[in-house]
């Protein structure tokens, strides 16, 4: 008997693309680029630039930056290639240490509060009952407090206030949210077949929230603690254009009120109060774009949209 070919070649096995990933998203590239980018220059800059200019009398005065002139017809230099202020303070000098510390303001606050949520939402939602509804009052009390009218007591009682300070009294207000939301979700993982798998299995209580639930949470948590940061930058910076900030180490905010202060804006002074607001939004708009890519990691639907 003859054999023939089949005319249809066989199809191909598709080919695994280890680069197919949805961590490789644009947007949260794009953002993450811009944050270390800025943290680049705020960490390497000390290096090749002499941050003792950040500080009062070390460089003239009011001087604008390179190719602009000032209100008495005083041209920038190369030596302050991004101008002085009223004191004789750098600018660059002042960004270079006050965006790493504006920063870290956040960050800080938003792990203090992230942690203090992620234990409170986990146990809420899991646990449930008196102790769900203990943690879901407290939640919800501290929530309605004016956050920035009790900072503002807090910071004007305070003798002095630091980087950690700052942040840690910020952090005070930064867990209500996270709890709520993690709870939220916990409450629809809780039915799931592999935690009631690991329930029968004997699992304890610590290794089912933490090591069966919370790793399939890693993109939202992630998304969460940006927009926890996003929230505790603008806290800090509104409380440091009130002249509630650090007094010994320099910030962006702070930089701003001094501007403020020293009514820049009359005197024609934009570098004083531009450049660092600039660098704000450039801050702003980094952890918008790695808040929208991680967003879209943990939504398939919102990938699939974004195409």
């Amino acid at each position: 008997m003859e054999i023939t070919e089949s005319a249809t070649p066989p199809k191909k096995m598709g080919r695994f693309n280890r680069w197919d990933t949805p961590w490789l998203n644009p947007k949260l590239i794009t953002g993450v680029s811009i944050l270390l980018a800025i943290l680049f220059v705020g960490v390497f800059g000390r290096l090749v630039w002499d941050t003792d200019l950040a500080y009062t009398g070390a460089a003239p005065l009011n001087l604008p930056p390179i190719g602009f002139e000032n209100t008495r017809g005083q041209t920038g230099q190369w030596a302050h290639p991004l101008g002085t202020e009223n004191s004789g303070r750098d600018l660059l000098a002042v960004l270079i240490l006050g965006a790493p510390n504006t920063f870290f303001i956040g960050a800080i606050a938003a792990f203090v509060g992230m942690s203090v949520g992620i234990f409170f939402g986990f146990s809420s939602g899991f646990l449930g009952g008196k102790i769900d509804a203990l943690i879901r009052i407290m939640a919800d009390v501290t929530i309605t407090i004016p956050a920035l009218m009790v900072l503002i007591v807090l910071q004007a009682v305070l003798n002095e206030i630091g980087i950690v300070t700052m942040a840690l009294l910020i952090a005070m207000f930064a867990w209500q949210s996270p709890t709520r939301l993690i709870r939220s979700q916990v409450l629809s993982m809780r039915k799931s077949g592999y935690v009631q798998l690991a329930q029968m299995s004997g699992s304890s209580t610590f290794d089912i929230m933490f090591k069966e639930m919370m790793p399939n949470l890693i993109p939202y948590l992630f998304a969460s603690f940006i927009a926890n940061v996003t929230g505790s930058i603008l806290a800090a910076v509104g409380l440091e254009t009130l002249g509630l900030g650090p007094q010994r180490v320099p910030t962006l905010g702070g930089t701003i009120y001094d501007a403020i202060a020293a009514a820049a804006l009359l005197r024609n002074m934009w570098w004083w109060w531009g450049l660092p607001t600039l660098l704000l939004a450039l801050m702003f708009v980094a952890l918008l774009y790695t808040n929208i890519g991680l967003d879209e990691i943990a939504n398939p639907r919102l990938r699939k949209a974004s195409k």
